[in-house]
């Protein structure tokens, strides 16, 4: 125990989207001198801002954003990047006397980097891997999830069926190596994690204010520019594969084949934005540790910065 209170702090901010994270996290960063280090998988990403609800300089607000902006759309990133990343970090910024802030809406991310999963290197092989993406596109990802429910039903269970990089990478793991994605996961996981951390998530008690906010974003994403984002990754997609892959782009290329309507292609990411956020809160409610913001029921910036208060001086 006297281990751990030697650890750094570390403030996560989570929960679905369109609930409030960055402009809380900027909020709580000119309140408690810190830093944001950006735990969503796509606003790395430099040129794919409006899809991916990327903060714009004016709503940083001066604050210092990691991890965000910094990569080109064709170059992959996984879990063990953002923790390697995310791991060093956090001493600079505890150094400089500031709070690191992590911020975003991967689950897996946040809380491989609270509880210090350790990601040692694994054999890859990209004609495998590729050898199993042709087999999604020809057979479609349900029939690549099934075999993985079948070989690792443990990892199955936690990994949605349309998840296919996930889902590519744990078939690629067991063909490598002969061992399952669970058991690797509970090899990795040390019995001290590495920071005292305190896990805000933001959400709406109201479901449906939380689709409401969604379908408003949607909207204000398509007044934004989205639509030349979008094509910019369908005539790219080959090569932005993970960007190819994420909600908010791959919704609107049947738009830009010319087999389905705007109208009909918004509705789709509206649901698909839905769907996701669901898996999203379920993911944080497995997380027994995190402390609950309902924004439409409380002042969220008053409660957390209660919150942060007492962790900092306890």
């Amino acid at each position: 125990m006297d281990a751990l209170y030697d650890c750094p702090r570390v403030v996560a901010i989570g929960g679905p989207t369109a609930t409030g994270k960055t402009a809380l996290s900027v909020a709580l960063a000119r309140q408690f001198n810190g830093e944001v280090i950006n735990a969503d998988s796509m606003q790395v990403y430099r040129g794919l801002s409006v899809g991916t609800a990327k903060a714009t300089e004016e709503e940083r607000a001066g604050v210092c954003h990691h991890l965000l902006d910094f990569l080109n759309p064709e170059e992959p990133y996984s879990v063990a990047e953002f923790v390697e990343m995310a791991a060093g970090l956090i001493p600079q910024i505890t150094g400089r006397g500031h709070l690191p802030l992590v911020v975003g809406g991967t689950g897996l991310y946040i809380t491989s980097l609270l509880h210090g999963i350790a990601f040692a290197p694994q054999r890859s092989d990209p004609e495998l891997r590729e050898e199993l993406q042709q087999e999604a596109e020809e057979q479609g990802a349900q029939a690549l999830y099934e075999r993985l429910r079948q070989i690792d039903p443990e990892y199955a269970a936690k990994v949605h069926p349309n998840n296919l990089p996930r889902v590519i990478r744990a078939l690629e793991v067991f063909r490598l190596t002969g061992r399952k994605m669970s058991e690797e996961q509970r090899q990795s996981r040390p019995e001290t994690p590495p920071y005292r951390s305190l896990c805000l998530c933001l959400t709406y008690r109201d479901r449906a204010e939380l689709y409401r906010r969604i379908d408003l974003r949607v909207d204000k994403m398509l007044e934004q520019g989205i639509l030349g984002e979008a094509e910019t990754v369908w005539l790219h997609k080959a090569e932005y594969r993970t960007a190819a892959q994420a909600i908010g782009y791959k919704e609107f290329f049947p738009y830009f084949e010319g087999t389905q309507s705007l109208a009909a292609c918004t509705a789709a990411l509206k649901q698909a934005t839905r769907r996701y956020a669901k898996r999203q809160l379920t993911w944080f409610r497995h997380q027994n540790d995190a402390r609950w913001l309902y924004v439409d029921e409380e002042d969220a910036f008053g409660r957390a910065a209660e919150l942060i208060q007492d962790f900092l001086q306890n």
